[in-house]
């Protein structure tokens, strides 16, 4: 298969033109290396184990040794040695340029105690997930989320002919590279069950060094993958794991868990959005569950294509996180991030895509059907009418987001509908 670059590629020259240093990070196989590679000048791959020994000696005596080389320089998996923060930070005040140093890591530094400074000024962020429908040339391409914030309303058109078989297919293969360059289908699927095993027994505990059970992380995950899309609290995720673990199991240890979870950028969990409503409704402020890709959770709850093919319902919520591992990709590259609604009536907005100038879209996603996009669509006019556009600016646009369906239309509400497999940044 031949799939597009990576939006991550734009994002990373854009901070080296701007910062001395940029951070990639994100989940372990999501390509950051391979992004940086292409626009480095030179490369420290610190977890080389030919040279892991060595490199460790000479941070320990004279870690600047470690950054000479041609700019961009590259230390792959920095967070081997967190020193590198505050030797790179000073290195870049001292040379006063842009674009000297790239940091690629899937795991946050164990421990703060030794990084002094923020890094503000010196560093730039890029995050990196698993890849786009987009980017893996699986959508057209021909609805632009950064055109409907341009200039909605407008016409839209685009078809996609992808069907549920095939949909089901790319939640569970994921938006891994090597699972895009697998030679079978079955194949790339293998790619994920072995991505999901090195995180049960090796990432996880290996991130900070704490040996964590096996069976528990497979429960926790079990449990996390029944909630995607949910705010689902730590109460809830133990309830589930008691039924197969000992009683005595905490809060605390499972908290604990899901901190390494997120340390290794396997779980990305998505913040409320709070706009000013005319209305007096509380606004509920928890966080909703979400894995990085789809095909995570699907590995979590051992099911195949055929097998959420048989039980739409759990499609549909983990066709929910394939859509907001896009949007967020989307957004990444707007200058925005993606947020939920929910109020205390129980009125529910999926995705809300805002952008750093205040404007938004209001985006419900549904598998696909008639009933569903309305149903869809009266929630989104429901918020809108909701908003107070006297204090904020009215929602640039609203869409239902589908995953079954043949064209790209706009309703005379002024809903748009659009195919996963014809959305692009």
């Amino acid at each position: 298969m031949e799939y597009r670059k990576r939006i991550a590629d734009k994002l990373l020259k854009e901070q080296l033109d701007a910062m001395g240093a940029v951070l990639v990070e994100g989940p372990k196989a999501c390509g950051k290396t391979t992004t940086a590679e292409q626009v480095a000048g030179s490369v420290l791959y610190m977890a080389d184990p030919r040279t892991l020994r060595t490199n460790l000696q000479i941070a320990d005596t004279d870690i600047t040794i470690l950054l000479k080389g041609k700019t961009p320089r590259l230390i792959d998996e920095w967070q081997v040695v967190p020193q590198f923060w505050d030797a790179i930070r000073f290195t870049v005040d001292h040379r006063r340029d842009v674009g000297q140093f790239i940091l690629t890591g899937s795991a946050v530094p164990v421990s703060s105690r030794d990084i002094v400074h923020s890094g503000t000024g010196r560093f730039g962020w890029v995050t990196m997930r698993p890849m786009s429908l987009w980017e893996s040339g699986d959508s057209t391409g021909e609805v632009s989320l950064g055109s409907l914030f341009a200039s909605a309303p407008q016409e839209v058109s685009g078809s996609s002919s992808m069907d549920l078989e095939h949909l089901a297919f790319l939640i569970c293969r994921g938006g891994w590279p090597s699972s895009l360059l697998a030679r079978t289908d079955n194949a790339a699927l293998l790619q994920v069950l072995n991505y999901y095993d090195a995180i049960v027994h090796a990432d996880i505990s290996r991130v900070d060094n704490v040996r964590r059970d096996s069976e528990r992380v497979m429960r926790l995950m079990r449990s996390y993958a029944r909630h995607q899309g949910t705010p689902a609290t730590i109460s809830t995720l133990l309830r589930d794991m008691v039924t197969n673990d000992v009683p005595s199991l905490s809060d605390t240890t499972v908290s604990d868990y899901l901190s390494a979870l997120r340390k290794i950028f396997v779980v990305e969990d998505m913040k409320a959005w709070n706009p000013n409503l005319r209305s007096k409704s509380a606004i509920r402020t928890a966080d909703n569950r979400y894995f990085v890709d789809p095909s995570v959770a699907v590995a979590a709850l051992d099911l195949g294509p055929t097998d959420l093919m048989n039980d739409l319902n759990t499609m549909g919520l983990l066709f929910e996180t394939l859509c907001v591992r896009d949007l967020r990709v989307y957004a990444d590259a707007l200058n925005g991030n993606v947020y939920h609604f929910r109020d205390r009536n129980g009125l529910e907005c999926d995705t809300v895509v805002h952008l750093r100038n205040g404007s938004y879209g209001l985006i419900e996603i549904k598998l696909g059907g008639e009933r569903l996009i309305e149903e869809g669509a009266g929630n989104l006019l429901k918020l809108e009418s909701l908003i107070d556009t006297a204090r904020m600016k009215a929602p640039a646009f609203k869409m239902v987001l589908v995953g079954i369906g043949s064209y790209t239309y706009r309703r005379a509400d002024g809903v748009y509908v659009v195919p996963v497999g014809c959305l692009k940044e």
